[in-house]
């Protein structure tokens, strides 16, 4: 340590060059790589959610001036206050992760397979709502419009159309929606079908590449024709079978409080009969692919 000490007083007192003298009074250049930082993403995040800084720290459970210094980069937000402020905001859990790489912290949420033993609890309840949804069609889509499950009475209104009720395995609801041969041939208001599948998926495509890929591949949307009276309170789903028309309402199921992205993008879709003979034509059909499966199975 003496030896230490008598070199650095004698670095400190060796007289300086003419160059040392010059590289002590050089200008000093700042760093052209960013910092890290959330504030720019959730500024924009919060703008587009139509809150001010206050709403938001309200909301958040934070103050107003530590969210000002979030946003300015003059703070970094721990993952609690991070997620806090997303959660409020509603942020998409992938597009969660990007914020939390800007702010220079480890991505928080995972995409776990359906099939991982992690979600066993979130497969019992799919079955369980696709079962309890019988003799009325529905089907579980993933954020991709993937078809991952469907129940018995999906199969059985397959049927009815003529179209492969093995064919639900790997189906893509858009392109049976909007490509030839699919479900959308055998719709009778397929024009306002399709138009309001294609503006969700649009809207959905927005923060997802996979998705806008796909749209971008499928055949363009022609206008469907303005309706000639009135509009109903709700668009019914009308399709042509040899038994009539059937007419269903369309109502969605979600996980609330998701965690992970695959249980956030999941979702059903249930197809309730909107009048009695849908109701019969189901339910007979229903009836009859239970008992032909009961008999092969025996």
């Amino acid at each position: 340590m003496v030896g230490a000490r008598a070199m650095t007083s004698q670095v400190i007192d060796a007289p300086r060059t003419d160059c040392q003298a010059r590289l002590m009074h050089t200008p000093h250049f700042h760093r052209t790589t960013p910092h890290t930082s959330a504030g720019l993403p959730l500024r924009q995040l919060r703008r587009q959610a139509g809150l001010s800084q206050l709403q938001l720290a309200m909301l958040a459970g934070i103050s107003q001036r530590h969210l000002s210094c979030i946003e300015t980069g003059r703070a970094k937000p721990g993952p609690g206050t991070l997620h806090a402020l997303l959660m409020v905001l509603e942020t998409p859990l992938e597009q969660c992760n990007e914020v939390f790489l800007a702010a220079g912290l480890a991505p928080r949420y995972a995409a776990t397979d359906l099939d991982a033993p992690a979600l066993e609890a979130v497969r019992l309840a799919i079955d369980h709502l696709l079962q309890a949804n019988n003799p009325a069609p529905a089907i579980v889509i993933d954020g991709q419009w993937d078809v991952r499950a469907a129940n018995g009475a999906t199969a059985a209104l397959f049927a009815l159309i003529g179209l492969p009720v093995n064919g639900l395995a790997g189906l893509n609801l858009l392109d049976t929606l909007l490509e030839p041969g699919g479900l959308g041939e055998h719709l009778v208001n397929a024009g306002e079908v399709r138009a309001v599948a294609w503006r969700r998926a649009s809207q959905e495509a927005l923060g997802n590449p996979g998705l806008a890929e796909r749209l971008g591949a499928l055949p363009p949307l022609s206008d469907p024709a303005a309706p000639t009276t009135g509009m109903p309170p709700l668009l019914l789903t009308r399709i042509a079978s040899a038994q009539g028309e059937l007419s269903f309402m369309s109502t969605f199921t979600t996980f609330g409080m998701p965690l992970d992205i695959t249980v956030a993008s999941l979702r059903i879709e249930h197809l309730i009969p909107a009048d009695a003979h849908t109701w019969q034509v189901m339910t007979e059909a229903w009836q009859r692919l239970s008992a032909s499966a009961s008999c092969s199975v025996v």
